[in-house]
């Protein structure tokens, strides 16, 4: 028998009273996550044979990822499943199965996992990459294939990606100097892609020195670094206990400053037009002009998100 008056004076014992009983609890609520949302009796690909109470098959996830789903699939055929944490992954190496994920079952294959970092980041799952197939999503892509990326609206903008280049072949010839220069080409291809987007957008570049530029070059990395289904806090509930809702917090802080400054963009478009200077032409200007029109369809949050979407 085990004093539990003397036990709980023991600190040794109270632990080790306190830790198995921890990790049943732990086990037992993963578990019974992994089998709930209707999953018991349907039928799935083939998976690999072992999985950890918790995390799943997230273990085998070794880099390089590539090599890894491609020993899998040797091993469990071109179609089988994951479980990582408490969601299901299905990969699909097969050009024909893939060409009939998308074209027989499209639209079930329409919706993207809801993770944190996008509900916060994404004004709650509603812009163009990350809402769900419905109205509200075919609205968005109509807007886009339209008023976005139409080929009036590309033509239109032809002089800018021209000017761009012009920059950047003006930018090696400065550095080679006449001879031969080492230059990080990958870097220059990104800074050229996201000025020639960020002038199409809000009429102005982002690659330059002054705090504005560096401020939000800042915040679209950190979009991008942590917009990923990386974050483990989001593969179940018992690691989102882990996590103690650092995840929610990071995620917030980094949405209300990346929707700062998407506001304060628009706000000067929209301060140009009331002060009667002249149209820059850009997607902003193009979007407030039909706000005045359709404003259910043209809100601020579904312009920010356009311009949000665009600069990723």
């Amino acid at each position: 028998m085990i004093d539990l008056q003397g036990a709980s004076s023991s600190p040794a014992i109270s632990c080790y009273l306190f830790l198995p009983l921890l990790f049943l609890s732990l086990t037992y609520l993963a578990l019974k996550s992994t089998t709930s949302g209707g999953r018991r009796g349907r039928k799935l690909p083939p998976s690999p044979p072992w999985g950890l109470p918790i995390v799943g098959h997230s273990g085998l996830m070794k880099p390089p990822i590539h090599r890894t789903l491609h020993a899998l699939a040797q091993r469990h055929g071109p179609i089988f499943s994951l479980r990582l944490g408490t969601r299901l992954a299905v990969v699909v190496s097969s050009a024909s199965l893939a060409e009939e994920c998308f074209t027989k079952n499209d639209v079930a294959f329409a919706n993207r996992p809801r993770l944190t970092m996008a509900k916060h980041i994404h004004y709650n799952y509603t812009t163009m990459t990350h809402a769900p197939y419905g109205g509200h999503w075919r609205n968005l892509r109509r807007i886009g294939s339209l008023e976005i990326f139409s080929a009036h609206r590309l033509n239109a903008s032809l002089p800018i990606r021209r000017d761009e280049v012009r920059r950047l072949v003006a930018k090696l010839a400065r550095r080679s100097d006449g001879g031969a220069a080492v230059v990080d080409m990958k870097s220059a291809f990104q800074e050229l892609t996201f000025d020639t987007m960020m002038r199409m957008v809000a009429g102005k570049r982002f690659y330059g020195d002054d705090d504005e530029a560096r401020g939000f070059r800042e915040v679209i990395k950190e979009v991008v670094s942590r917009g990923g289904a990386t974050n483990r806090a989001d593969f179940g509930a018992v690691l989102r206990w882990i996590d103690g809702g650092k995840l929610e917090r990071t995620a917030r802080e980094v949405a209300g400053r990346t929707d700062s400054f998407l506001q304060k963009l628009i706000e000067e478009h929209r301060s140009e037009k009331k002060e009667g200077l002249e149209k820059r032409n850009t997607m902003i200007d193009h979007l407030l002009a039909l706000q005045e029109s359709e404003p259910e369809y043209y809100s601020d949050q579904i312009i920010k998100g356009l311009v949000l979407v665009s600069a990723l």
